[in-house]
């Protein structure tokens, strides 16, 4: 790896490391209107999932994966959300960090919620130094669910087609929600 591409890896990384950090520390007060709703914006740490799964591309990777959910943007249905995620078997391993932010159709208050989302995630690789287009910058997209089991934990199923549609990611996973 040149020193040059150190350098950004580096950087990008250490970026992507701390954002969460950071937004989990600030939080920005929400107004509630006369239904209860909130309307404004709200960043703090509200709740987590693992999730594990398959990459299918390629040789297929067993996929580890870690999302906050760290704040709603406007309206406690757009959420922001930074994972993580490691890859490894069938190739390389591979890292990726993403900072997402996902539309929930329906309230949290629901037995099942359905979601969509898109984002951006930095991906590099074992012996990331010899590539020169390494590390690179993912368009990511994610479409799934949750399903609450009781109280603050719920089952999540979710699709990722990232890389601009170029890699298709399946992951089951369990989350937590603060205020369920």
């Amino acid at each position: 790896m040149t020193d040059k591409h150190a350098v950004e890896w580096k950087r990008g990384v250490r970026w992507l490391l701390v954002l969460p950090l950071a937004v989990s520390a600030v939080s920005l007060s929400a107004q509630e209107t006369e239904t209860g709703r909130r309307t404004t914006t709200a960043l703090g740490l509200f709740g987590f999932g693992v999730m594990g799964g398959v990459d299918l591309e390629g040789d297929g990777q067993v996929v580890a994966a870690v999302a906050l959910d760290a704040g709603h943007l406007f309206t406690d249905r757009l959420r922001f959300r930074p994972s993580a995620e490691i890859g490894f078997t069938g190739g390389d391993n591979a890292y990726l960090a993403n900072v997402e932010v996902v539309y929930r159709f329906i309230d949290d208050a629901r037995r099942v919620v359905p979601y969509i989302g898109t984002g951006f995630g930095l991906r590099g690789r074992d012996e990331c130094g010899s590539d020169p287009e390494c590390p690179n910058i993912w368009m990511q997209f994610v479409l799934g669910f949750e399903i609450r089991l009781r109280d603050g934990i719920g089952w999540t199923l979710e699709y990722h087609p990232a890389d601009l549609l170029r890699r298709q990611r399946f992951f089951i996973g369990l989350t937590t929600r603060r205020g369920w």
